[in-house]
């Protein structure tokens, strides 16, 4: 079953880089009492995720703090030492975006967003979306037709409804 605007956050374990090494991150308990934006990407560094959808929130990262939002949060099924890289690269790490890595896509794929382009080398990756999470329930919820646009699941275009 996919998520859903109105549905909770399933219990799953995501990977960030923390002063000592890997940290685990249980998104589900981390979103209680905050209002946070989750996006996710097919995978880091690749084309359209590295030029237009991670540039789409450094770009609008202030204007959701000024909308109350708690935390930007970046979710690919990679490891937390490929997302700290991938941060550092595009910008997101110095302009406070979070980076987790969905290494085992169990957060991807309990959401029922993950899926599969051989030809391209993704294997059990996630769709591409962005959503507003409060308190740990989906409050908007943007899903892309195709990995490889970031329209309805840019920064911008989750900004313009709130």
């Amino acid at each position: 079953m996919t998520i859903a605007q109105g549905d909770t956050l399933p219990d799953a374990t995501l990977v960030k880089m923390g002063a000592d090494g890997p940290e685990s991150v249980d998104l589900a308990a981390h979103a209680k009492g905050k209002k946070l934006v989750v996006f996710a990407v097919p995978g880091a560094f690749t084309p359209t995720c590295h030029a237009a959808h991670v540039p789409s929130f450094v770009r609008t990262k202030d204007q959701f703090t000024e909308k109350g939002v708690d935390e930007i949060i970046c979710v690919s099924v990679n490891d937390p030492f490929v997302m700290q890289a991938w941060g550092e690269a595009t910008g997101a790490t110095e302009a406070g975006i979070t980076m987790l890595g969905d290494a085992q896509s169990a957060f991807t794929k309990a959401l029922g967003l993950d899926f599969d382009a051989p030809p391209a080398g993704l294997i059990s990756r996630s769709k591409r979306y962005a959503m507003l999470v409060e308190d740990g329930k989906v409050t908007k919820l943007h899903v892309e037709e195709s990995p490889g646009v970031c329209e309805v699941s840019s920064g911008e275009a989750l900004l313009a409804e709130m």
